[in-house]
Formats: structure tokens, C-alpha cells, sequence
């Protein structure tokens, strides 16, 4: 079956040649000049009827009555081709990408994911799992088609052009994960992200391990080899499937019982200031993993005379009733 496009084309052709059969058949016939063949093929067939440039000969006659009969057929379907496409494809199109800009536009602390290959769609479904709102920016059709019908707000265009960006509304966002396949292209797109946003969160892919560096040094917050972590899990199960288990469970099933989730100690915490034993009043029965200090340092297994100050970042284990009761405090 041909697509709306093939079709349009094929309508255009075909017009093309049934208007240079009438223009070569004048002059060949009656030995017009290219001007009035062109003319009195050009009012032969939209039927507009005014008279002959020049009196027809005989086989001119019969040459005019070939021309309208298998010619106004061919421009009547080609006007309705050209009204067809209008309406079905190129408008429906640019009322759908209006429609999306508009949401794109609305969105505040939403994730800008470029890139949408196989790395990118299971971000993607992270994402869609934990209710994260999020843009996908990429160049390839077929990626932003698979986007459309996965349900995904998209938005084409090179995601290392800043006007792109800003179009995806970087300035609202509260991060970025650039999932390219290309080193250089995961390079530019986190120089151009950082240079329009100096806070934004930046999740980079290194496919090679020349690219951290250089992707640390443009300003990637994180840095993520999937070769490498896919091993790392890898030996993981092999050498510890129980702990490898418990942690996917707890980070990515949808029906799990605990959840693994970071906070932060914000201004009127009743956290801030006090350590994590007298912070326990607080936790509603969850349990405080790690702290992350506003230097930087990370706590992996903090006492509980560990002090909690204002900006801390905390990892903390529990039941999602008792970390939506956790937020509204931390």
C-alpha cells in the first residue's frame, strides 16, 4: 500500500507528463512556439475555455480532444490527490506537532531524554513506571515514531542545538540523560545543557572509556557505560543473586513492598539539625541507608549519632506509605 507521500508524488508525475505530452504535441502538430503550446495546453486542461491561441488545424483538433479526454481526468484526481494530502498528512502533522509543543511547553520538573534507541527505551519505561514526566528529543524518524506510539511526548530536532533544548523546555527541567549511541554527540549535547543550565542534573552514556573524561570535563553529573554496568550486574547475579534480587526488587518492580528513594533535608525539616537516632521519631519505620553531606562525602553506613544539617541528602528504605508520609516532613 502506498503512502499518502508515494501517492502525492506519483499524481505529480503524472500531471507533469500529460502537461509536456500537450505542449511537445502542439508544437510537433501545429509548430507553436513553447509559450503558446505551453498556454493553450494549460487552459485545455483545467477547462477554463477561452479560445485557441492560434486556429487549429484538423489533426490539432483531434489532438485537443485526446489531450481533454485523458487529461482533465488526471487533473481533476491530482487536485483532489494535492486536497487529500493537505488535510490527511502535512496538516494533521503540523496540528500534532502544535499539539505537542503546547504540552512540552507546560511541562515543569520533567527529564529531557535525547536519544531514543534501545538505551533510551528502557529509560523511557523507568521513567513511565515511577509517574516521571519526561520529553524525548531525537533526530531519527523511526525512533521518534516508536516514541509517538509508545505513548511518549517527543520533539524532533538535533539535541545539541540550544534552540532545541530551550524547546524542550530545559530551563523547567530538572534534568537531562543524553542516551545517544555517539560519544561525540553525548559530548556536545551535555556542553550545550550546561552552558544554558549551570544546576541542571546531567546523566551522560560513555560508550568507550576515552569518553568519561571528556564527558566529566563538559559537565556531566553522572557518567553511565552500559557495557560496563551490564557486566558489573552481571557478576553480580553470579556471585551474589539473593542481594542482586532484593536490590531489583526494591529499585524497579512495580508491585514491590519497598521502595529505595532519596531526600533532601530542606529549610523547617524537623530532621535538620537533630541526629539520625532522634530523627527516628520522624521516619515513620524507615530506615536511613546513606547520607550524603553538602561537601559531597557519602556516608554508606552512618551511626546514629550521625548529624543531620540542612541540604543533607538522605537514601532511605521503606513502604511507599511511609515515604509519602516522610516528604511532607523532610
Amino acid at each position: 500500500m502506498m503512502s499518502p507521500r508515494q501517492r502525492f508524488l506519483r499524481v505529480i508525475f503524472a500531471l507533469l507528463l500529460v502537461v509536456a505530452t500537450g505542449v511537445i504535441g502542439y508544437i510537433a502538430i501545429e509548430g507553436w512556439s513553447f509559450l503558446d503550446a505551453l498556454y493553450m495546453t494549460v487552459t485545455t486542461l483545467s477547462t477554463v475555455g477561452y479560445r485557441e491561441v492560434h486556429d487549429l488545424s484538423t489533426a490539432g483538433r483531434v489532438f485537443s480532444i485526446v489531450l481533454i479526454i485523458g487529461g482533465v481526468g488526471v487533473m481533476f484526481y491530482t487536485l483532489t490527490t494535492i486536497v487529500q494530502y493537505l488535510i490527511e498528512g502535512h496538516l494533521a502533522g503540523i496540528l500534532g506537532r502544535r499539539r505537542m509543543e503546547e504540552k512540552i511547553s507546560k511541562l515543569k520538573g520533567h527529564i529531557i531524554l535525547c536519544g531514543y534507541g534501545r538505551v533510551g527505551r528502557e529509560v523511557a519505561r523507568v521513567f513511565k513506571g515511577e509517574g516521571t514526566p519526561f520529553v524525548v528529543v531525537d533526530l531519527d524518524q523511526e525512533a521518534l515514531a516508536k516514541a509517538a506510539s509508545d505513548g511518549y511526548l517527543h520533539l524532533e530536532g538535533n539535541a545539541t542545538s540550544d534552540a532545541v533544548l530551550q524547546e524542550a523546555g530545559i530551563h523547567q527541567a530538572r534534568g537531562l540523560v543524553a542516551a545517544l549511541g555517539d560519544d561525540a554527540d553525548n559530548i556536545y549535547i551535555t556542553l550545550s545543557a550546561r552552558g544554558l543550565c549551570p544546576d541542571l542534573f546531567i546523566v551522560a552514556r560513555a560508550c568507550t572509556d576515552e569518553s568519561e573524561s571528556k564527558l566529566r570535563r563538559a559537565g556531566a553529573d553522572r557518567i553511565i557505560s552500559p557495557h560496563r554496568l551490564g557486566g558489573r550486574h552481571m557478576a553480580m547475579l553470579a556471585l551474589r543473586p539473593l542481594v542482586v534480587d532484593f536490590l531489583d526488587t526494591a529499585m524497579h518492580s512495580r508491585d514491590r513492598e519497598l521502595v529505595l528513594e532519596e531526600l533532601k533535608v530542606g529549610s523547617g525539616s524537623p530532621l535538620a539539625g537533630v541526629t539520625i537516632k532522634e530523627g527516628q521519631q520522624y521516619s515513620g519505620g524507615t530506615a536511613i541507608l546513606a547520607v550524603k553531606k553538602r561537601d559531597g562525602s557519602l556516608l554508606t553506613h552512618p551511626s546514629p549519632e550521625t548529624l543531620l544539617e540542612l541540604g543533607d541528602e538522605l537514601v532511605i528504605i521503606g513502604t511507599r506509605e511511609q515515604l509519602r508520609a516522610l516528604e511532607g516532613l523532610v
